[in-house]
């Protein structure tokens, strides 16, 4: 296995330069690249072997108010275009991912690690996918006409009413590590549809797409101050946006905890946040299930992309009927896939995205270990730098575990059985979170009812994970509220006027 985890030279002349000579991004506020006037900078790593490949600006103050102040003085032009003005730029940026998608993809193994195929043929073209969806919908946002029953409008005349949809303002995006150019472009296509102005904050682990992403956007039209890009730590830069006064609009995407706290940030003006947040996902095994549907698909839920997806389905409710043929299935699912650099063309899986997360995702199957748990595959750490962790299968919980209870972000799945299906509901919705959730079941009654109770804001029946930019994406309890994708999340970004008319 350790054969391929050894860097591999990539084919794009920017990923090329990159590993040849690191240089310094800078900030992109009102159309202009600039260093910031921190002068600080971070490194961003090849989490596979720990090599630099990069440095980007650390934000501070002063970078944070001069992006903030050139969205707000870029809002009245861009939201006052035609729609179909706003279309054809959002347009023209999907043809401009679509046509670097290589060097994006490229990019975006070497920032994050996850295995090129994950980038190349799944993610990016989900953002070309993002981009295109809302530049049909900036043409097709429509208010309402409404009947009223007022009944003292003056004599002779009539009371007319109807709504309009306008945008929020600036939106301050705040986006994570683990799949950064789509989840950016989940923020950015609906907000710039709407007519608003962004603040993007990327990743500090992972902020190279989206910095390529600002050239291409620039390229394509977007008039300067639209969209701001600000580097730097979320615990500073991205603070800093969450509580801006200037900032009418939060989304973020994150950890819970970190959601928490840009929710207490934004009080000072009240603003409009959305929050995509975490997830322990439950996985649930019939005992009609078709297993040889399941157990690739339980295995795909939890370890693509490392499990480094909020959605994972980190932990699987398997019948006891089949409990013993799925726990095995699944071990050698674990066990055949091929770890290795990003950019191997026969890795499975790349590294996690930093020695921090894999020390992290490490510590929680040790504990489970020391607790009783039984680990049934994988649970090491692996390759020079430690980043890479062997795909993880943990039998003999018990549900008050913590590797039962938390979200681990990695490829480590904690299996239970169950025999009574109302049980089984009650321990999957047994949770602080509740972001997504799949059945496996060749029953459509089981389809129909059981989806139905479990508290998610996405169930899947027999897949896990399928995504679409038409399907609206988010989570009920500690997992957030609002949507991305979909229709509904269009509506993040717009408010509601009422206007009422004596004529």
């Amino acid at each position: 296995m350790t054969d391929i985890l050894e860097a591999v030279r990539p084919a794009s002349a920017r990923a090329q330069a990159l590993l040849a000579s690191p240089q310094t991004f800078g900030l992109l506020i009102d159309g202009q690249w600039i260093q910031g006037k921190a002068g600080s900078t971070l490194p961003s790593l090849d989490p596979a072997t720990g090599q630099v490949l990069a440095n980007i600006v650390d934000a501070g103050p002063q970078d944070v108010d001069a992006a903030v102040a050139a969205a707000r003085r870029a809002f009245n032009g861009w939201a006052s275009l035609v729609p179909g003005q706003r279309a054809a730029i959002l347009w023209r940026i999907a043809d401009l991912i679509e046509a670097n998608i290589d060097e994006l993809a490229e990019l975006e193994t070497l920032d994050q690690g996850k295995a090129l195929y994950v980038g190349r043929w799944a993610e990016i073209p989900g953002a070309v996918a993002q981009f295109r969806y809302f530049a049909g919908q900036a043409m097709a946002i429509e208010g309402r006409t409404i009947t009223t029953s007022v009944m003292y409008q003056p004599a002779g005349k009539e009371v007319s009413a109807w709504t309009l949809r306008e945008p929020v303002g600036v939106v301050a995006a705040i986006v994570p590590w683990n799949s950064p150019l789509v989840l950016t472009a989940m923020k950015l296509a609906p907000a710039l549809a709407a007519g608003c102005t962004v603040v993007l904050k990327p990743a500090e682990d992972t902020s190279l797409t989206a910095l390529r992403l600002g050239e291409l956007m620039q390229e394509a039209g977007l008039p300067p101050g639209v969209l701001n890009i600000v580097t730097g730590r979320g615990a500073t830069c991205g603070s800093m946006l969450a509580a801006h006064k200037g900032v009418d609009k939060v989304a973020f995407t994150g950890s819970t905890a970190t959601g928490r706290a840009i929710l207490d940030a934004s009080k000072g003006n009240l603003k409009r946040v959305t929050l995509e947040l975490g997830g322990k996902s439950p996985v649930i095994v019939l005992d009609d299930a078709d297993l040889d549907l399941a157990i690739p698909g339980v295995a795909n839920a939890i370890f693509f992309n490392g499990g480094q997806v909020c959605v994972a389905g980190s932990r699987a409710y398997v019948h006891a009927s089949i409990y013993d043929k799925v726990l095995e299935g699944l071990a050698a699912q674990a066990n055949s896939i091929q770890l290795g650099h990003g950019l191997n063309p026969g890795s499975h899986m790349g590294p996690l995205v930093s020695l921090k997360q894999a020390e992290r995702v490490e510590g929680f199957v040790q504990r489970a270990r020391a607790g009783g748990a039984s680990i049934v595959a994988g649970g090491e750490r692996l390759g020079a730098y430690g980043t890479f962790m062997t795909p993880t299968v943990v039998a003999e919980v018990k549900p008050s575990m913590e590797i039962v209870r938390e979200e681990v972000f990695g490829p480590v799945l904690a299996v239970q059985r169950f025999d009574d299906v109302n049980d089984v509901i009650a321990q999957a919705n047994d949770s602080d979170y509740g972001l997504a959730a799949s059945l496996w079941t060749t029953s459509l009654s089981h389809a129909h009812r059981l989806s139905r109770r479990i508290q998610a804001g996405t169930v899947w029946i027999n897949t896990h994970s399928m995504y679409d930019c038409s399907l609206p994406i988010g989570g009920v309890k500690q997992s957030g509220y609002g949507r991305d994708s979909g229709l509904a999340a269009l509506d993040n970004y717009l408010e509601w006027k009422t206007v009422c008319a004596v004529v």
